[in-house]
């Protein structure tokens, strides 16, 4: 799966005149038995959503306040993400006898059109507050707290990070939390700004189409909206005519081959940051050291002691963490079974969290040797860095998407990718390259190779 949770707002997305229809619940209940989790997110108080919502069991958890708290229904715990608002505030509130005026845990709360009155007491009292508009609700807020803050801190008691979410929403607010989701969703009656945003706009209103995005979650994870996320690309490089050459985050296999020295771990080193600077986490399989000094990975072993799988795992579990295993001080002969030792635990967690994003595994044809017998049933996002793709075990080579040819003769490691994955070789033409050029080949897409 590539969605593990939903994000949803609750008035108006979830709930119709603040009650969520039976159809609706059942949904939900859908959901959580394919596996995935759910946040509820709100604007809404606390004690009011608990009033209103006789679903909210269906949650893992509930961001309410317009992400100012995140409760936990089985334990009923509430975490505070901001101090409660300033007694002065409320006061000086009360004298301008703003009505309806709604007073939370964190957040103070009105309608249009009292935003004026408002905006004025916070510019005469000096405080640093915002102001959210949620249709005809007026909101107000610490710096830095909407429901983008809370999501996150939700996400992290789950161990996930944006990029398993999909988010679902209707008006104003809920632009924060489904611009950090990795799939933004909006109902039919959202207001223009968020259908505008959004990569897919449902056909129903309000719980119906909650409910319509749930059943292609389930039955398809929501396939033919990932042309639609081009957002979330990372960039390979330059065309010669001035294009960007883009790699879509999910689903694919990168191979980068070349003789040694020509600068395959360069390139690796550049796309490693990139999909840290997406917040995408990565894990690097490192034979011979040549990632310990990058400073965004955590590595662990060294020449000396070999990286303890607990200890990688252990790294992994902060959604925000790069690690590195450094295989030097596991004897070159033993490095394919301690891979083989890994994989499992990393395809599990991945199963469990949707993490690590990605794998970089460093001198492939060491690692992944023909034979090797331990070949996953899904092997994807991974970059494979190798001077011998024909080295590869088979089953590897054919479940590559992405060839970046790296060094001269670039058409010697072409045609070498090319017999091992069944291709003609003889089909593999490659013009004079300059110098900082790589030759890609997005090996299923027809096009051919290019600059």
């Amino acid at each position: 799966m590539r969605y593990l949770a939903l994000a949803s707002d609750y008035d108006s997305t979830l709930a119709t005149d603040g009650r969520v229809a039976d159809p609706t619940r059942a949904a939900l209940g859908r959901l959580r038995a394919s596996g995935r989790r759910t946040i509820l997110v709100t604007g809404r108080r606390l004690d009011d959503l608990l009033h209103v919502c006789d679903c909210v069991d269906l949650f893992d958890y509930v961001v309410a306040e317009n992400g100012a708290l995140v409760y936990d229904p089985r334990s009923r715990d509430i975490t505070l993400l901001a101090d409660p608002p300033p007694e002065q505030f409320i006061a000086a509130l009360r004298r301008r006898r703003v009505q309806p005026l709604e007073i939370g845990k964190v957040i103070v709360a009105t309608h249009a059109p009292q935003q004026a009155a408002v905006l004025e007491t916070i510019r005469e009292l000096g405080f640093e507050l915002h102001v959210v508009f949620n249709r005809e609700a007026v909101m107000v807020l610490p710096a830095g707290i909407n429901k983008a803050s809370g999501m996150k801190v939700a996400l992290r008691n789950l161990g996930m990070s944006t990029h398993e979410v999909v988010a679902i929403g209707d008006a104003e607010n809920d632009h924060s939390f489904m611009h950090l989701a990795e799939c933004p969703v909006a109902v039919a009656n959202a207001v223009d700004s968020i259908k505008a945003m959004a990569a897919l706009v449902t056909a129903g209103a309000q719980g119906n189409g909650v409910v319509e995005l749930i059943d292609e979650l389930v039955a398809n994870d929501l396939a033919a909206v990932d042309a639609r996320l081009t957002r979330r690309h990372i960039a390979l490089g330059t065309r010669s005519d001035g294009t960007t050459v883009w790699l879509p985050p999910y689903g694919n296999n990168l191979l980068i081959a070349g003789p040694s020295g020509s600068g395959k771990s360069t390139l690796a080193t550049a796309l490693l940051e990139r999909f840290a600077e997406h917040l995408y986490q990565v894990c690097v399989i490192d034979p011979e050291g040549d990632y310990a000094s990058l400073q965004m990975l955590v590595t662990i072993g060294d020449a000396q002691s070999a990286p303890g799988i607990s200890e990688i795992m252990a790294v992994l579990r902060d959604p925000y963490v790069h690690a590195n295993a450094n295989l030097l001080g596991v004897p070159l002969a033993d490095r394919p079974a301690y891979f083989a030792d890994l994989l499992p635990h990393l395809q599990a967690m991945r199963m469990r969290t949707g993490r690590p994003h990605w794998l970089l595994i460093d001198e492939a044809h060491h690692l992944l040797p023909e034979p090797w017998g331990h070949v996953p049933e899904r092997f994807n996002e991974t970059i494979l860095v190798t001077v011998h793709p024909g080295r590869l075990v088979p089953s590897i080579v054919a479940s590559v998407d992405v060839v970046v040819a790296v060094g001269a003769p670039a058409d010697k490691t072409l045609r070498e990718f090319a017999g091992a994955s069944k291709r003609n070789p003889e089909e593999v033409r490659v013009p004079p390259m300059k110098q900082g050029e790589v030759v890609g080949w997005f090996v299923h897409s027809g096009e051919g190779h290019f600059r």
